[in-house]
């Protein structure tokens, strides 16, 4: 068998193109112990007074509630009475929730149960259970 004829290494053409350098690996997120990005939370929204409800669905509740009560007859609101009506929403979730948290801590559990909830108000006072 004929062996095939040497030939001379040449170039042929462009040499091809080098591969782009690989992007840098992006370290990894931190892992934080358990309860400490809560914790991180709970300290934010105590230090700061900004509403925890957005505006518009807050508003568009409103409405709707506004709208069973009025048999279909549609009032407008004023920003400033919308606003007012968030506040002391926000101020009452955020008191019942204390004093529920309050229940499960005197039941010896950390977590919060809808028992702990109805407990808070039934001690408050609070009737109805539709809204």
């Amino acid at each position: 068998m004929p062996r095939p004829k040497p030939r001379s290494p040449r170039r042929r053409g462009r040499p091809p193109p080098a591969a782009p350098p690989p992007p840098p690996a992006r370290p990894r997120a931190r892992r934080y112990r358990p309860g400490q990005r809560a914790l991180r939370e709970i300290r934010r929204y105590q230090s700061s007074t900004a509403l925890l409800l957005r505006r518009q669905p807050f508003a568009r509740v409103v409405r709707e509630i506004c709208l069973l009560f009025t048999r279909g007859v549609d009032y407008r609101w004023q920003a400033m009475a919308l606003l007012a009506l968030q506040e002391a929403a926000e101020a009452f979730l955020v008191h019942l929730l204390e004093d529920a948290y309050l229940c499960s801590l005197h039941a010896r559990r950390v977590t919060l149960y809808p028992k702990d909830l109805q407990l808070a108000r039934r001690l408050r006072g609070l009737q109805g259970e539709g809204f």
